[in-house]
């Protein structure tokens, strides 16, 4: 087994009408022994911007302690938030720095840009990378974790474009649970954060616990 699924987990992210979602699973394990169900992925940098973290469970808490430390000297620094595009290419460039002894983690990022003068309405950003910090930035969804296979599947047959935040909600849900409910490694539980400009909507979803 590979030491990316030794704990399990998955996370998925999507993009609707001005507003983006991502949600994870709630599993922790140890390969196909379950240790907890309240195990989260996916964390906070403001209320515009969430990233998740599927992978090595040690791992997730290093880095996401080490992310806490660069976010704050850049708000630090910049006196501002920083954007979802530029704590894609700060994630990037702090898992490429240990590329020879990476981080067993494949990020996903999900966030809602500011609007500036330059772009009154930026579109909802979402973007995934591999261990080493290969940044894709998708239009539609983004997937990571032991479920990614069964993701893209049920998520290419229920994404639809412009859906709305109740809409986005149910497409995303329904893609997690359905796709983790045909992998071992992952479920237990999920939650799921939508983000708009208004608010944040966090639902945690009942799912299968065999």
């Amino acid at each position: 087994m590979s030491i990316m699924e030794y704990n399990g987990g998955s996370v998925v992210a999507m993009v609707g009408k001005d507003c983006v979602a991502i949600a994870t699973d709630m599993r922790l394990g140890q390969q196909s022994i379950g240790v907890a169900h309240n195990f989260e992925k996916v964390f906070p940098i403001n209320d515009k911007l969430y990233y998740g973290l599927p992978g090595l469970a040690s791992d997730v808490y290093s880095l996401r302690e080490h992310l806490r430390f660069r976010v704050n000297m850049y708000r630090m620094k910049e006196e501002r938030e920083i954007t979802p595009k530029t704590f894609t290419h700060l994630l990037s460039s702090t898992l490429y720095e240990k590329r020879f002894g990476p981080w067993f983690l494949e990020p996903v990022v999900a966030g809602l840009p500011a609007p500036t003068e330059m772009e009154p309405h930026p579109k909802p950003f979402i973007s995934t990378m591999d261990t080493i910090g290969c940044i894709t930035t998708p239009k539609d969804f983004a997937v990571a974790g032991t479920a990614t296979d069964k993701l893209y599947g049920v998520a290419e047959g229920l994404w639809e474009p412009d859906l709305e935040p109740e809409d986005l909600f149910e497409t995303i849900s329904q893609t997690l649970l359905n796709a983790v409910d045909r992998d071992a490694l992952s479920g237990w539980g999920a939650v799921v954060h939508v983000i708009t400009h208004d608010k944040v909507i966090t639902r945690t979803l009942r799912s299968r616990m065999d």
